[in-house]
C-alpha cells in the first residue's frame, strides 16, 4: 500500500513529523518498506528562464539558449522543439544527478559549442511520461524557486506492508484511523452528502439467484449524462503519479483514487455502450472477456460477471471489460459499486492470473456497508471534476449483516498483555478503532472482518498501547523457592535419546513426516487411512509409518555426493493409522559403510547388526529401561532374514535392529550394506522411583569369580538360548554370561558327532556378603550345567 505524506494528512489533523509517523506505522504492525522523498531526487533542480534562443550553426535541431537562473545566466544547448526565449523551464545545473535519463549532467561541448546544464522534460524527472519537449511552467514561477516546492512535488512516499487480516489499511482513511487513535492527530470527518437524482436510472441492475446469497449480494449504482471525461487535476494526477500509477481520464482517475483512498473499488462503463440492462450473473460455458488490460480471457462456469444484453461487460470484482470502457468521446457513464465474495474473487483471478487493485481488496474483504455512500461521494466528485447530473440510485440486493460482539474484559486485557492498562483507554482505544461499546460488549466495524473474538478485541488494545511500553519482570517471585520440573517424562526421555544417539557419534536429521506410498509399504504402511487428502507432491502422500525411510533417502543424498560412511539418526513421531492419537514417538539410527577411517592399523572394518545392536541398547539404558530385555528372532519387515532382531519385555517390543533387507536398499537407491535400529520409547516402563536423581551406584567390595563351560549342542541351538538358560541358574550370584568361543563345522562334526557343535561361555560370579567357597561355586556350576542340558540338550563337553 503506498500513499503520500499529504495525502494522509488530507484525512488525518496532525503536526507529527514523518519519522514519527514512520515510526508508529511500524508498531502499529503497519511494517514500513520504503519511503520516497523527492527532497533527495529532485530538491536540487530549480526554475530558470529562457532569456534568448539561436539556432545552434553546426545542428539544425540544437539551439544554444541563454537561461537566467539563481546562479546568473548560464548557456544550455537544448533539442527541445518547444526551446523558446521567454519560457519558464526546469534546469539541471552541472552536478545534478536526473534520475530519467540515470545521468549526472556534467559541463560539456556539443558540436564544438559548451553547454553548462540541461533543461528537463517531465519523463527526464520522472514526474510524468511527456517527453514531446522540456517542461514549460508558467509566469507565475519564481525563477530560482525550487522545482519541487512550486510543483507540490515535495511530498514523500510511503509504502508499506500490509498483513491478509487488515484490509482495512488498503485504504489511506484505514491507516489514517490506525494513527488517530494511535495519538498522532485527529481524524477528519468524513462527510457523505447524499446526491438527489435528477432523473429515473435508465440502466436496470439484476442479481441472477445464483449470485446473489453469497458472490454478489448488493449492487449500487447510476447514471452520470453529460459529463466532459478529460484529464484530471494536477492534485489528483500527483497523487496517483507518486504511487506509481499512469493518469488517464477523470473518469477513471477518480475511480483509482477512491480504490486507494477509501479502499472502495469502483467501475465506470460507458452507458451509451450498454445494450439494455446490467445483469449480474455466473459465466456461462464457452464466454470470453476482452479486458480492460487488452487480454482476452476465456471464463469458466462459476466466475461472477455483470454482462448486459450484449454479453460479459466486465468480470465482477477483478477486472472491466474493453467493450463498455470510457474514453474521451464518453458523454454518459454507468458509476457501479458491489461487494463481491472475498474466496469467489481470488478464485477468479487466480484462474484467470489477473492481478489488479480490485482483486487484491475485494479478495481480502472490504467495508460491505460503505457501498452505497462510496457511491455517494464518487458521484458527488465526478460532478465537481467532469459535469453533468446524475440519476437516481439503482439497488440490488442489500449489503451482508456483519453484525457480531465479542465480551471486552479489562482484567483479561491486562493480564494477557501484561501492561497496566486503564478500563477506560481500553474502551477509549476500541471506539477510536470505530468499534462500537454498549456495557462490556465491543461490536467490530464493517470495515474490520478481521476481529472474530475477544483475543482479537485484546490484540487491538495492545497494538494501539504499543507493545515497545512492555516492562521486563521476572517469571518467578524472589520467594518463590525452587522452580517445579517444566518437561513431562517423555519429554525427558526423548531428550535424553537424543544427547545419546549424538554422543555416539549420529548426525541428526530432521526429515519430512510425509513419503510416498512405495516407500511407505516398505515398512509396514502405505495404507489408505494414512493417506494425504491433498499432498504437497507424488512423494509425499502418505504418512509415514517409520522414521527409517526419511533417513536412508537422507543417506542416498549423501551417498550421491559422495559420502559412503554414514552414522544418521532422528527423534520424531512415527504414524500407524490417520486418525487423532494414532502416532508414536520413534528414535532411529542408520549405519552405513566402515565403523571407522581408513588407517595404517586396519582398525576398519564394515559395520553389522551387533553395532546396531549395542548402539541401540546405549539408548534404551539412557532412557531409563530395564537392562535386562530378551533379544528374539522376530525381526522388523524391513530386516534381512537371520540378521535382525527385536528387544523386547514380553510381548511388548522396545526397540527393532538389524541389517536393512536389500531389496529396501534397491527401492531407496542405496548403496548397502547397512545397518539400522527403531527405538519405540513410549513402550519402555518409566522406573518405578520417580527421583530427579539416578540410583546410587552400588560396588561389591569382594572380588567377582570367573567360571568357564564348554557345551556340545546340537548345531541348531542358538546361543542365546544357552546363555539364558545359564544365567537363570542363580540370578542372585551370577552378573553376566558370554559367549567367548563357536566351534563349528565339518571338524567338529568329526570330533563331536554330525550335527553338533560347541559354544563355550564365562560365567562371572559376584558374591555380596560373602567370599564365595569351593563348594559354593561347585554348587552353582553344577546347577549351571543342569539348567544348560535342559533348555538345550547339551552336555558338557570334554
Amino acid at each position: 500500500m503506498k500513499f503520500t505524506l499529504s495525502w494522509l494528512k488530507s484525512h488525518l489533523d496532525t503536526s507529527a513529523s514523518l519519522d514519527e509517523i514512520l515510526y508508529a506505522l511500524t508498531d502499529l504492525g503497519l511494517e514500513v518498506e520504503e519511503v520516497q522523498n523527492p527532497e533527495e531526487t529532485l530538491g536540487r533542480f530549480t526554475i530558470g528562464l529562457i532569456t534568448a534562443a539561436e539556432k545552434h550553426p553546426d545542428a539544425d535541431k540544437l539551439r544554444v539558449c541563454t537561461v537566467q537562473t539563481d546562479e546568473g545566466e548560464r548557456q544550455i544547448i537544448c533539442g527541445a522543439p518547444n526551446a523558446r526565449a521567454g519560457i519558464r523551464v526546469v534546469v539541471a545545473k552541472p552536478g545534478d544527478y536526473v534520475p530519467g535519463i540515470d545521468t549526472t549532467i556534467q559541463v560539456g561541448k556539443i558540436r564544438g559549442i559548451e553547454s553548462q546544464g540541461m533543461m528537463c522534460s517531465g519523463r527526464e524527472l520522472e514526474v510524468s511520461d511527456d517527453h514531446e519537449g522540456i517542461i514549460e511552467l508558467p509566469e507565475d514561477a519564481q525563477v530560482g524557486q525550487r522545482y519541487i516546492d512550486y510543483a507540490g512535488l515535495n511530498d514523500p512516499m510511503v509504502y508499506i506492508k500490509v498483513t491478509p487480516n487488515r484490509p482495512d489499511a488498503l485504504g489511506v482513511r484505514g491507516i489514517a484511523r490506525d494513527l488517530a487513535a494511535r495519538g498522532l492527530g485527529t481524524l477528519k470527518p468524513l462527510e457523505v452528502v447524499p446526491v438527489p437524482g435528477a432523473f429515473p436510472c435508465p440502466v436496470s441492475v439484476t442479481l441472477a439467484p445464483e449470485v446473489a446469497d453469497t458472490a454478489c449480494p448488493h449492487f449500487v449504482g447510476r447514471v452520470i449524462r453529460g459529463v466532459t471525461n478529460g484529464p484530471s487535476p494536477d492534485w489528483l494526477q500527483r497523487r496517483l503519479i507518486a504511487i506509481g500509477l499512469r493518469p488517464i481520464s477523470a473518469l477513471v482517475d477518480i475511480t483509482n483514487l477512491f480504490t486507494f483512498d477509501l479502499n472502495r473499488p469502483l467501475h465506470v462503463f460507458d452507458a451509451g455502450k450498454v445494450q439494455g440492462g446490467l445483469v449480474v450473473r455466473s459465466a456461462l460455458e464457452g464466454e470470453s472477456l476482452l479486458a480492460l488490460d487488452g487480454k482476452t480471457y476465456a471464463l469458466r462456469p462459476g466466475m461472477t460477471v455483470i454482462a448486459d444484453d450484449a454479453g460479459v461487460e466486465s468480470l465482477g470484482g477483478v477486472m472491466g471489460g474493453e467493450a463498455s470502457g470510457c474514453s474521451e468521446a464518453t458523454t454518459e457513464v454507468f458509476l457501479e459499486a458491489a461487494f463481491f465474495d472475498p474466496i469467489l474473487t481470488a478464485t477468479t483471478g487466480r484462474a484467470l492470473r489477473i492481478n489488479s487493485d480490485a482483486r487484491y481488496r475485494f479478495e481480502r474483504g472490504i467495508d460491505p456497508a460503505f457501498t452505497a455512500d462510496g457511491i455517494e461521494l464518487a458521484t458527488r466528485m465526478i460532478l465537481d471534476l467532469c459535469g453533468g447530473e446524475a440519476s437516481d440510485v439503482v439497488v440490488a440486493g442489500a449489503a451482508p449483516d456483519t453484525t457480531r460482539a465479542y465480551r471486552l474484559d479489562p482484567a483479561r486485557v491486562v493480564s494477557l498483555v501484561g501492561m497496566d492498562i486503564p478500563e477506560a483507554e481500553q474502551r477509549a482505544t476500541l471506539e477510536a478503532l470505530g468499534f462500537t461499546l454498549e456495557g462490556d460488549m465491543a461490536t467490530p466495524p464493517s470495515w474490520r472482518p478481521d476481529v472474530l473474538g475477544q483475543a482479537d478485541l485484546i490484540e487491538e488494545v495492545a497494538r494501539i498501547a504499543s507493545l515497545t511500553k512492555l516492562v521486563g519482570k521476572p517469571l518467578l517471585r524472589g520467594d518463590a523457592g525452587v522452580p517445579g520440573t517444566i518437561l513431562t517424562p517423555m519429554q525427558v526421555r526423548e531428550r535424553a535419546a537424543r544427547r545419546m544417539l549424538a554422543a555416539l557419534g549420529y548426525n541428526e536429521c530432521v526429515t519430512y513426516s510425509f513419503i510416498d506410498r512405495a516407500s511407505a509399504e516398505l515398512f509396514g504402511g502405505g495404507e489408505e487411512a494414512a493417506r494425504i487428502e491433498n499432498p504437497i507432491s507424488s512423494e509425499m502422500t502418505h504418512m509415514r509409518p517409520d522414521l527409517l525411510p526419511g533417513l536412508l533417502a537422507a543417506a542416498a543424498r549423501n551417498q550421491a555426493r559422495g559420502f559412503a560412511d554414514l552414522a544418521l539418526f532422528e527423534v520424531g513421531p512415527a504414524f500407524h493409522g490417520g486418525e487423532p492419537g494414532e502416532q508414536h514417538l520413534q528414535a532411529a539410527g542408520l549405519l552405513i559403510g566402515a565403523s571407522a577411517p581408513r588407517d595404517t592399523f586396519a582398525s576398519r572394518r564394515p559395520v553389522d547388526i551387533y553395532d546396531a545392536k549395542a548402539d541401540a541398547e546405549a539408548v534404551l539404558s539412557a532412557i531409563g529401561a530395564p537392562a535386562k530385555v530378551q533379544i528374539t528372532r522376530k525381526g522388523p519387515g524391513w530386516g534381512h532374514p537371520g540378521r535382525s532382531g527385536a528387544m523386547a519385555l514380553g510381548p511388548k517390543v522396545l526397540c527393532a535392529f538389524g541389517e536393512v533387507h536389500p531389496k529396501v536398499l534397491r527401492a531407496m537407491d542405496v548403496k548397502g550394506p547397512a545397518v539400522a535400529f527403531t527405538l519405540f520409547l513410549e513402550a519402555a516402563p518409566f522406573p518405578k522411583a520417580k527421583t530427579p536423581t539416578r540410583p546410587a551406584l552400588v560396588l561389591s567390595d569382594l572380588q567377582s569369580v570367573d567360571r568357564d563351560f564348554a557345551f556340545v549342542v546340537d548345531a541348531g541351538v542358538e546361543a542365546l538360548t544357552l546363555v539364558n538358560a545359564a544365567a537363570g541358574a542363580d540370578k542372585a550370584l551370577i552378573e553376566s554370561v558370554r559367549v567367548f568361543d563357536q566351534f563349528a563345522g565339518e571338524k567338529a562334526e568329526a570330533q563331536m558327532g554330525a550335527g553338533k557343535k560347541s559354544l563355550a561361555i564365562t560365567v562371572r560370579l559376584q558374591p555380596q556378603a560373602r567370599t564365595l567357597t569351593e563348594e559354593e561355586i561347585a554348587a552353582v556350576s553344577a546347577k549351571i550345567i543342569e539348567k544348560v542340558a535342559k533348555a538345550t540338550g547339551g552336555s558338557l563337553r570334554g
